[in-house]
């Protein structure tokens, strides 16, 4: 038995322009038609208009029906065997994939994984440092000592 997939839109309020459509009545024909084309496309097939009610607030404490015009379409839903075979088939066309880039790939030998490069050890601090915050520089001219 085949199982579908709906999906309900609501049908279209008022036409859509376009050159050569002159009145409201083909305008409406035109938003409906390219609404029901654009749904084809999508693999939906148009099932029928519905009207139908729908109780909506109005004011703080009463309601009222509104009616909806409603477009339903429908499509197949894949069954679960399709959906297995259909994986089954892209993992085979995934795994030929990567077979056929091994075949193809010249025979060399494989290359070498890089060698890390050397980390540099850490620097013990110095008395300077620790006291400062910072290593004295030897480059500094020293101290002058001031006679007074």
């Amino acid at each position: 038995m085949q199982n579908y997939e709906y999906k309900v839109l609501p049908a279209p309020a008022k036409g859509e322009k376009s050159k050569g459509l002159k009145n409201a009545e083909t305008r409406f024909a035109y938003a409906i038609e390219r609404l029901m084309n654009d749904m084809a496309a999508e693999g939906w097939e148009y099932q029928r208009a519905e009207t139908l009610p729908s109780e909506e607030r109005s004011g703080l404490t009463s309601s009222q029906t509104v009616w909806r015009n409603l477009l339903v379409f429908r499509r197949p839903r894949p069954s679960a065997e399709t959906a297995l075979d259909d994986s089954g088939l892209e993992r085979r066309r995934l795994t030929s994939a990567a077979d056929l880039a091994r075949t193809n790939a010249p025979e060399e030998a494989e290359p070498e994984a890089p060698e890390e490069a050397p980390r540099p050890e850490p620097v013990a601090e110095t008395e300077a440092e620790t006291e400062t915050g910072r290593p004295e520089d030897d480059d500094r001219q020293p101290e002058r000592a001031t006679t007074s």
